[in-house]
């Protein structure tokens, strides 16, 4: 490859809109040690690493949390260097709590609303990213949200009918005998 068509090579790179699901989900950002930046978590692939599993990977280096990936919400492209940056971002939800410290490059996480975010995102064209896409991630969230008590509701009534057939049950049989 020549020295200009690597210069012309994008670099690419993924991240996720990362929800703590509740009755308030909040969304993470992540503090840059290097310029103080406030920016979405997000970085660069691995020669030969699929997008969504980099995602994953640098999701988890930069807030410290495993996380579920959701969906994917879409895609931005900027400038760096002289470079086209392209980051692929997916909906992603926080499992639990902190499981590993973060990774050197990264000061701090705050998890806010999704107003919040926006105004404390650093990089504007992340403020427009995330005022796109941040409604989605909260809709799919409370969906999913919804979609797990009905799935509760249901198992425990199906668990319900069963004890009250095999109540019955006995009962009959105890009438019978």
């Amino acid at each position: 490859m020549t020295d200009s068509a690597k210069a012309r090579a994008p670099i690419l790179a993924a991240g996720g809109i990362l929800l703590r699901e509740g009755s308030r989900p909040r969304i993470a950002v992540v503090r840059l040690r290097r310029d103080k930046s406030w920016v979405l978590p997000k970085g660069k692939l691995y020669p030969g690493e699929q997008a969504v599993a980099a995602a994953r990977r640098e999701v988890m280096e930069e807030t410290g949390h495993r996380v579920s990936v959701r969906r994917f919400l879409g895609s931005m492209s900027y400038a760096v260097d002289g470079n086209i940056k392209i980051v692929q971002f997916w909906h992603m939800r926080a499992v639990g709590g902190p499981v590993r410290e973060l990774m050197y490059d990264i000061k701090a996480v705050k998890w806010l609303s999704l107003k919040q975010a926006i105004e404390t995102l650093t990089r504007a064209h992340e403020k427009v990213f995330l005022a796109n896409v941040g409604p989605i991630a909260l809709r799919a969230a409370k969906q999913h949200a919804r979609d797990k008590s009905i799935k509760r509701l249901v198992r425990n009534g199906s668990r319900r009918r069963d004890r009250s057939a095999a109540v019955a049950s006995a009962e009959y049989s105890h009438a019978a005998g």
